[in-house]
């Protein structure tokens, strides 16, 4: 059975799990000494204290914010989603910011987002003159309708 390979790069780590059996994505922790705010309207990148190693390079895992702090504290990642590409291998960090008026608090050992693992596929690239037509062709945001 594959699996992922997960190491402490700080002594006080947490290894991620999952919140019930049926959590798609593992909880990161913030691996911290001590309490860390993140400023209202400001951003602050958390050191998770972990490195994993994906079974395949047709894997990848992603980085989402977590529901409950988004919805409750304005919490949310900086990049929207964090990719960590199957040869990557140093620290996860977590770039969170907070959209909110109130400064918050991150303590040690919080869960600070989730990652999910989920295939990637790894087609090739090339340059074309020319794009298949489609019934919607260029049109753009919003071209659907409401």
């Amino acid at each position: 059975m594959d699996a992922i390979k997960i190491k402490k790069v700080r002594e006080n780590a947490v290894v991620p799990g999952r919140a019930t059996q049926g959590s798609a994505g593992l909880d990161l922790c913030a691996c911290l000494d001590a309490p860390l705010t993140v400023p209202a309207r400001g951003s602050a990148v958390v050191p998770t204290g972990i490195a994993v190693a994906l079974p395949s390079r047709e894997l990848a895992a992603f980085v989402f914010a977590r529901s409950g702090l988004a919805v409750k504290h304005g919490l949310g990642l900086l990049n929207g989603v964090g990719v960590i590409d199957s040869d990557y291998r140093g620290e996860i960090l977590v770039g969170l910011v907070n959209q909110s008026d109130t400064p918050y608090e991150i303590r040690p050992g919080e869960r600070i987002a989730q990652m999910i693992v989920m295939p990637v596929s790894l087609l090739p690239v090339f340059e074309a003159e020319e794009l298949d037509d489609t019934a919607r062709g260029a049109g753009g945001f919003g071209s659907t309708g409401k």
